[in-house]
């Protein structure tokens, strides 16, 4: 099937291929305005400093160095069940398993910032401060790390960070129209009439010399 077949297929089920997307689009806007809940995001960022000697200037660029190959293992740190479990403990929750937590850092940088979202905007806030006061304590203890220092407290957020409503909407109109293509394109070859000249030439492999008419009414 040439792409000019499937225009004009397409156009004698205009209708279909119309509908269809809009259904999706219509029942996917439902479903998100009504039932998906708002998630929110707060952030806050850390500074890494590892432990050091004197203040030279080879000995800054030898501790900057060393705080930037231990930032992602600080990034690793955040997420681990010991710093997300003693957090849950000291906000009196049993489990963080609500709330997602993501953390990113930089190789040429040594802060690392760390995002909590959740339904709850408050306990947003609250699970990543939790978090950032305690890394600190636990990375002194299994890192050759002198300090986390928190340099942004994570603030309640007061927009939403998700979900991205429009695009879901958009995925199910797409999702829509792939479906009546296809729906169209499989009518069509399951379809075995046989619709035009060409196609019974195709089928029996000789010329068509002549045609009757086909007449509506009789002669008296």
């Amino acid at each position: 099937m040439t792409l000019l077949e499937l225009i004009e297929l397409l156009k004698k089920r205009l209708g279909l291929v119309i509908a269809l997307p809009l259904i999706f689009a219509l029942a996917m806007g439902a479903y998100s305005f009504l039932l998906m809940k708002n998630t929110y995001t707060a952030s806050t960022s850390m500074y890494v400093l590892v432990k050091g000697g004197s203040e030279s200037s080879s000995t800054l660029a030898s501790d900057l160095s060393a705080s930037q190959m231990v930032t992602n293992d600080v990034a690793n740190l955040l997420s681990s069940d010991r710093v997300t479990n003693e957090a849950a403990a000291e906000l009196g929750l049993s489990s963080l398993k609500d709330y997602k937590v993501s953390v990113t850092s930089e190789t040429t940088s040594r802060v690392v910032t760390l995002e909590v979202t959740s339904t709850d905007a408050d306990g947003a806030a609250r699970v990543a401060n939790s978090i950032a006061d305690n890394v600190s304590a636990i990375a002194q203890q299994v890192m050759n790390i002198q300090s986390v220092n928190v340099i942004d407290q994570a603030q309640t957020p007061t927009q939403p960070s998700g979900p991205n409503r429009v695009l879901y909407v958009a995925v199910a109109f797409l999702a829509g129209l792939f479906v009546a293509v296809a729906l169209v394109v499989l009518a069509d070859m399951l379809n075995t009439k046989i619709r035009s000249q060409e196609e019974l030439e195709e089928l029996l492999g000789v010329p068509v010399i002549g045609r009757i008419p086909v007449s509506s009414g009789r002669r008296n």
